[in-house]
């Protein structure tokens, strides 16, 4: 049984732990640990990768994948365990949910999961920098779709405001890491490998329209103090651009940052 693998299941069964639980009202100790245990277990697959490749584990679709859904889990323990916002179990639920898709994602025909010494126009420094920025304002924004997913089928006003607040406090730290990654540092990678800082080539094109989405949501709900129905719609837009973004751009949309 590989590694991730072994993450795989133990996801798995904190999933069926937290389903357990969704609907009672005591806590359990186990699954924020046991996420934490799949988080050290991928973080362990890409150094291992590392190590083949010669090079930081990010040049390839499976690799991605396992370094998301590592930092997903994480940002999920460090929400389970904080105590500046409200806990919710069923953003925990859906935030490691999303995660072992990710997962099955890696492990799935659709990545190729052989360790190949990257090309050197990927062997940069600008690169990780690019990959693991964006990577990481993602996770944040997957916490910001649990929440506004939440919110939109909250019973109370009191949970919609909580879930809001979420969602909102996600957003405003995943945004400028992902801004920073995705788009500051992918244009100076960009102008080192290609001589061109911007060639409104697919990925680039919904990478911008991915932050112009959560421009849009942080714009309403910090000047015009929204909080109702159509900012958390928004929010969910918002994820589902960085969906298409990794996905739809590598096998719809071929460019030059399509790769499997």
């Amino acid at each position: 049984m590989t590694i991730a693998t072994a993450a795989f299941i133990v996801l798995i069964i904190a999933l069926i732990i937290q389903v357990v639980f969704l609907f009672r009202k005591n806590e359990e100790p186990a699954s924020k640990w046991l996420v934490l245990l799949a988080a050290i277990l991928l973080i362990t697959v890409s150094v291992i990768r590392s190590i083949q490749i010669r090079f930081i584990a990010l040049t390839g679709t499976f690799e991605s994948l396992i370094f998301y859904a590592a930092v997903i889990c994480i940002i999920s323990f460090i929400y389970k365990i904080q105590h500046s916002i409200p806990r919710s179990k069923i953003i925990s639920f859906l935030s490691a949910l999303i995660a072992l898709v990710f997962l099955a994602l890696a492990s799935s025909p659709l990545t190729r999961k052989e360790a190949l010494l990257p090309v050197p126009s990927l062997k940069s420094s600008w690169l990780l920098l690019h990959v693991s920025f964006s990577f990481i304002g993602e996770s944040f924004f997957v916490v910001s779709f649990a929440a506004a997913l939440a919110s939109l089928f909250a019973k109370t006003e009191k949970k919609r405001l909580e879930y809001d607040r979420i969602t909102y406090t996600a957003i405003a730290v995943g945004y400028p890491v992902f801004v920073t990654g995705a788009l500051i540092f992918g244009a100076i990678w960009a102008q080192k490998a290609w001589g061109i800082w911007w060639s409104w080539d697919p990925k680039e094109t919904w990478a911008l329209i991915t932050v112009l989405v959560y421009t849009f949501y942080l714009h309403f709900r910090i000047m015009y103090k929204k909080k109702g129905a159509a900012v958390s719609l928004i929010a969910v837009l918002g994820f589902l651009c960085t969906v298409f973004t990794l996905f739809g751009v590598n096998y719809l949309l071929p460019g030059l940052h399509s790769y499997k």
